[in-house]
């Protein structure tokens, strides 16, 4: 197997402009062309690529008519929302650029972007937001509010700024500057600020929209922006969209998603594996509650055949299409209606989606691009193109970019898409990127002969038994919570005699089951020792277990009452367990795992 492997880029190189060219530059092209569709009132009030240009520019102005110095970084705390994407372009004319801080963070981690980015200036969504900002730091920069007509306001207070000046700033912007600081989701420790630039920015969104051609070329090619802005993969989306000249819609909520959908229709969609997963899991429970389960069942498993077939090059057997055409009917359509009925194409990323899960939407009609990539790599560094998918892996390396493995499996990326470092912390970029521009992941994987990447875990997260055996807990970890059921799993056995794990249920999972099995409790506390609900989780395991070998099986579990989210602090912002503060909090559970009953 190959050890490394780079491709040859799709784009031209080096990147010469900035994406505060982006606006303009579709207006140009296709000026009635409708980019954004905005809420208004029960519906949705398209806004054309020259209405876009128009307003940034009147923005840009405001912003530069308030003290906002080209170079000069200025943070956004908001939900994703269309007021966002303005600002975010406007900043960029204006020379300037945004640092994005989750509206979920704490006190503690806006004071440290506030006081390491060095921010000239706050935009909150809401005044609550604003006090919150106020409340966390001692000497809170100025803060402007989007709920206060700030975009209206900007419009005017720089209507005095001449057009001269900001082509001066325009022409002072160059590709190496930054397009933005994005703070890492700190699993472990204090958050480091990832110094974005313009060319790593626009060589990834021009990559994709190159390579992607069946997703942007889509006839009314319009999307659901869902994902936090603050996110790197969010923030990617929202440029790569305007790139490719799709229209989007801002959702401010994943609850609100199902409903924006249904309305928006959109043809494509980006999103983190969990989403995909919880369109499953909410058909299956709805399919199981009206007792229509066994159908549901045997349609996944058809539609994961199908897509098996289509995935090894030849199609389904007579009596599959027969089957897979009765269940597009009955379970598919509806399925694809849920979604808005004309979405085709989605990319995922940031965890693993899972081969049955992938065969699962293949076979339905859903392409999912699964890719891979950090903050550090601006989203980026592998994926699955449409017309050639290699389903349960994250794909081959973007063109233009290389892949390495090491001796010891780590995976180190390189190229355009790697950041200018993290900010104000020269010993941790000098640690993590060497002398010849390789970026060490700390995500663990293997190459095929073709070059697409699997990943197999991450090297700080690889847990030795007191056997020495060496387990990668996310394998597992993905297989558990792939069952409707499962919320979170964590596997545990650091120094243990066996491997171990702490699971919870999914609150919106738990009424249907316990409604179709006749149970009188509604919550994980009132079912925690049913022999039933525990069969289940049982299952959950066993099938986790199947994936790996027997030393590093699970071999006993605990199930907790309560929810781990990212308001009770056990999740970042983007979901992925905060593996200290879970073992911390919940050690008398991890003590009991070896100390007592198979489960508990």
């Amino acid at each position: 197997m190959p050890r490394e492997i780079e491709f040859p880029a799709e784009v031209d190189l080096p990147i010469r402009d900035t994406a505060g060219s982006i606006p303009d530059r579709n207006a140009r092209l296709f000026p009635d062309r409708p980019m954004y569709a905005v809420r208004a009132g029960q519906g949705w009030l398209d806004v054309t690529a020259a209405e876009f240009a128009v307003l940034v520019r009147s923005v840009a102005k405001g912003l530069v008519a308030r003290g906002v110095e080209a170079g000069t970084p200025v943070a956004i705390m908001s939900p994703t929302r269309y007021e966002w994407t303005v600002l975010d372009f406007a900043l960029w004319r204006a020379g300037s650029f945004a640092v994005p801080i989750y509206d979920s963070s704490s006190a503690e981690q806006i004071d440290w972007i506030l006081s390491d980015s060095g921010v000239s200036a706050v935009i909150t969504d809401t005044a609550a937001a604003a006090d919150r900002v106020r409340a966390a730091t001692a000497t809170p920069p100025p803060i402007w509010v989007m709920d206060d007509g700030l975009l209206d306001d900007l419009a005017v207070e720089g209507a005095e700024v001449s057009d001269e000046e900001m082509a001066s700033r325009a022409a002072k912007a160059g590709p190496d500057d930054p397009a933005t600081i994005v703070y890492t989701s700190g699993t472990t420790g204090r958050p480091k600020g990832c110094v974005i630039t313009h060319t790593n920015l626009l060589f990834v969104v021009r990559t994709l929209v190159a390579t992607t051609r069946p997703v942007v070329e889509t006839p009314d090619a319009t999307t659901v922006l869902f994902l936090p802005l603050a996110h790197v993969l969010g923030r990617g989306a929202q440029v790569y969209c305007a790139e490719g000249g799709m229209k989007v819609a801002h959702c401010p909520n994943p609850k609100l998603l199902v409903g924006d959908m249904a309305s928006v229709r959109p043809t494509f969609l980006v999103g983190v594996p969990r989403i995909f997963e919880k369109i499953f899991s909410a058909s299956q429970q709805k399919a199981h509650a009206a007792g229509k389960g066994w159908i549901f069942e045997r349609a996944a498993a058809v539609a994961i055949e199908t897509g098996r077939a289509r995935h090894e090059g030849h199609g389904p057997s007579l009596v599959t299409r027969a089957q897979h055409a009765l269940f597009d009917r009955l379970v598919y359509g509806k399925l694809r209606a849920a979604m808005g009925g004309r979405l085709r194409y989605a990319i995922t990323g940031g965890a693993s989606l899972g081969e049955r899960l992938g065969m699962f939407y293949a076979g339905i009609g859903l392409t999912v691009m699964e890719g891979y990539g950090l903050t550090e790599t601006t989203a980026s560094g592998t994926f699955n193109r449409a017309e050639n998918p290699c389903i349960g892996s994250v794909g081959q390396p973007m063109p233009g970019t290389a892949v390495r493995i090491a001796d010891d499996g780590e995976i180190s990326l390189r190229g355009p898409h790697v950041m200018a470092g993290y900010l104000n912390n020269a010993a941790a970029t000098a640690a993590t990127i060497d002398a010849d521009g390789w970026f060490a992941t700390g995500d663990l994987g293997s190459l095929d002969e073709d070059g697409f990447l699997r990943i197999t875990g991450r090297k700080k997260e690889i847990i030795v038994t007191a056997g020495g055996k060496n387990v990668a807990p996310t394998v597992l970890e993905d297989r558990m919570q792939a069952h409707n059921l499962v919320g979170q799993a964590l596997v545990v056995g650091e120094g243990r005699p066996f491997i171990g794990a702490l699971i919870t249920v999914a609150p919106e999972a738990l009424p249907a089951w316990a409604a179709a099995h006749k149970k009188a409790g509604r919550t994980v506390a009132d079912l925690h020792d049913d022999p039933d609900l525990r069969a289940e989780l049982q299952a959950a395991v066993d099938d986790a277990n199947a994936a790996v070998s027997k030393a590093e099986s699970i071999r006993a579990w605990r199930l907790l009452d309560v929810e781990l989210t990212e308001q009770s602090g056990h999740l970042t912002p983007t979901q992925k367990l905060k593996r200290g503060v879970i073992t911390e909090d919940f050690a008398d559970e991890i003590e009991a795992i070896y100390g007592g009953p198979a489960t508990g």
